[in-house]
């Protein structure tokens, strides 16, 4: 058999996969199974598997097996799977019915012509003093034991130009960046376009492990490591005190930059670990959850010797904030109409968690109450992919594990929920379905009403 061959079965079972023969969910036979079916070696069928996993056709479960992916390789959802659903549980953008009125009366003040010709320029993403220094406040009056300056401070769009932004500045294509083994779902494909290498680091209740970094490093020089500190998405866990100190210890011994996510940080009380070493962290944050999905500002906090480099990355990458878009968030955070709106986002949270703690009550499930996600694992007579596909017929869209996992094949047999979008009336119909679903076994779903 040519060396290419297993290209070519791969290509085989590929084009059963769009033909539907095999579907999302299906499980592909053991390896040694396939060899023998197929008249191949197993080492030919192992090669065949991982070409799979490689074009994102296939995940596999620990200890479960290897399945058909809910995913097209060009990222779109599969037919069937659960972008069109009606509850959606996958987008976490919390919507409050008042806040389009809180908003609107805030921006009352951008209607002036005056202050409309100023809106419309264009911006850097160095902003402008006045900018900076209603960011600075922002950021500290969140945070009251972390004080950033204003002349640390880069903007962008969103959040995503900002991980965008951040990793071009400091991890140098074909570099390594360690990141938590189960961590933001876009971070991959950002880490791909810019040639970056994402290291997957242990975790424990606690967060990533210092001694994971420690292990990451020794094998291959990390560049800088990307953590979520606050109610990390999709854990929804919140580093401590000692956690904290621990991971800066470890940081500055290998000489590492610490990337910070604080997008959720506004719905919980701890700073980030940019208080204890600021130097030693750059810090990222938007208003897009704050605010609105559609209304956001990206917010880097860099040290000094960043800065540059992060400012450079904005405009190569062409990721400056619009102007109205800058002057409308400068105005939210200066009036105070984004505290509000964060005051009420964190009841609103807590009400969402209860709802869902009741209605799943009984199954193990990892949340917290601040959060406005958290992580269901799955009895063992379901798996994720078909959990997903199997709620998207009931017009529930939700996340299953593999979006999260940095290590192809090494997803748990869980699933996200984002609490955030639906109406509370929605929400608790949703979670009702699910808790009937996962009561059902796998095989009898389809005839269960």
């Amino acid at each position: 058999m040519s060396k290419f061959e297993y290209l070519k079965l791969a290509d085989a079972v590929a084009a059963e996969i769009a033909s539907g023969a095999l579907k999302p969910g299906s499980r592909l036979p053991p390896q040694r199974a396939f060899a023998y079916e197929r008249k191949i070696a197993t080492s030919t069928a192992s090669r065949v598997y991982a070409e799979l996993l490689r074009r994102g056709l296939v995940v596999g479960e620990v200890g479960r097996g290897t399945f058909i992916s809910g995913e097209h390789p060009d990222g779109l959802a599969a037919p069937g799977e659960p972008q069109g659903a009606r509850i959606n549980l996958e987008i976490n953008y919390p919507v409050l019915p008042i806040q389009s009125a809180l908003i609107a009366k805030s921006l009352e003040a951008l209607n002036r012509p005056e202050a409309l010709e100023v809106a419309l320029r264009q911006v850097t993403s160095a902003g402008t003093q006045v900018a900076r220094n209603i960011a600075a406040e922002h950021l500290n009056r969140q945070n009251p034991e972390w004080s950033p300056k204003p002349e640390q401070i880069v903007f962008t769009a969103n959040g995503r130009q900002c991980v965008a932004a951040t990793l071009a500045a400091i991890v140098p294509p074909g570099g390594r960046c360690g990141v938590e083994a189960l961590t933001y779902t876009f971070i991959k494909g950002i880490a791909a376009r810019l040639g970056v290498t994402l290291v997957p680091l242990a975790m424990d209740e606690n967060g990533v492990r210092p001694d994971a970094i420690q292990k990451a490093h020794r094998e291959a020089g990390l560049s800088a490591v990307y953590i979520q500190p606050a109610l990390q998405n999709p854990l929804g866990m919140t580093m401590g005190p000692a956690r904290r100190a621990d991971i800066v210890r470890v940081a500055e011994k290998l000489d590492l930059t610490i990337i910070e996510d604080i997008v959720y940080g506004f719905l919980d009380d701890v700073p980030p670990l940019a208080a204890l070493a600021p130097d030693r962290c750059v810090v990222f944050d938007s208003l897009s959850k704050k605010v609105a999905a559609g209304l956001s500002l990206g917010l880097i906090i860099s040290p000094q010797r960043w800065r540059e480099p992060m400012m450079a990355a904005v405009r190569s990458g062409g990721w400056p904030a619009p102007g109205y878009a800058f002057a409308a968030a400068q105005q939210l955070m200066r009036d105070g109409t984004v505290a509000e709106l964060v005051r009420l986002k964190r009841i609103e949270a807590q009400k969402r968690q209860k709802i869902a703690a009741h209605r799943l009550s009984g199954f193990q499930i990892q949340a917290n109450s601040k959060a406005y996600h958290l992580w269901l694992a799955l009895p063992a007579h379901w798996r994720s992919q078909t959990f997903a596909a199997a709620a998207a017929q009931r017009d529930i869209a939700l996340t299953p594990s593999t979006m999260f996992a940095i290590t192809p094949g090494h997803a748990p047999n869980a699933i996200r929920l984002a609490l955030a979008a639906p109406p509370i009336e929605e929400l608790d119909a949703a979670l009702r379905t699910l808790a009937a679903m996962l009561h059902a076994r796998e095989e009898d779903f389809y005839s269960t009403e």
